[in-house]
């Protein structure tokens, strides 16, 4: 009875597991965006990586989010922290005043048809961000 109840609680266990969503990295939660933000040789080489256009090396970070964008876009960040969505919003406010040039070449890559613009542009509006 003993190991028919422990075989129960594996399985559980397992299914509990294999059962969550998984969450995107959180390696890099750390980094400091503003610092990223702030300085416009930095803030050009994470651009130029997200665009496919990086002469050098890509920082991990922007390594790391190209694996991760497409996916996001299509499911509302589903994958993402609370923690993720708030560097989000923060990056896109930011280059969208700041870097328009940045936000179209980004569009360009990722929405050339607008879909994701016309999905996120209520919930941008909230934030204070004019898609």
């Amino acid at each position: 009875m003993k190991f028919a109840l422990v075989c129960l609680l594996t399985v559980v266990a397992v299914a509990y597991v294999y059962a969550r969503p998984e969450e995107y990295t959180h390696r890099f939660d750390s980094i400091n965006i503003d610092e990223i933000l702030q300085n416009d040789r930095l803030l050009k080489r994470y651009a130029d990586c997200l665009l496919d256009r990086a002469n050098g090396k890509c920082p991990a970070e922007a390594v790391e989010l190209k694996k991760v964008l497409g996916e996001a876009l299509e499911t509302e960040c589903a994958k993402c922290s609370d923690h993720q969505k708030e560097m989000v919003k923060k990056v896109i406010k930011f280059i969208v005043i700041n870097k328009p040039d940045i936000w179209s070449d980004l569009k360009a890559k990722y929405d050339p048809e607008g879909k994701y613009t016309k999905k996120y542009e209520d919930m941008a509006k909230q934030d204070g961000i004019q898609l």
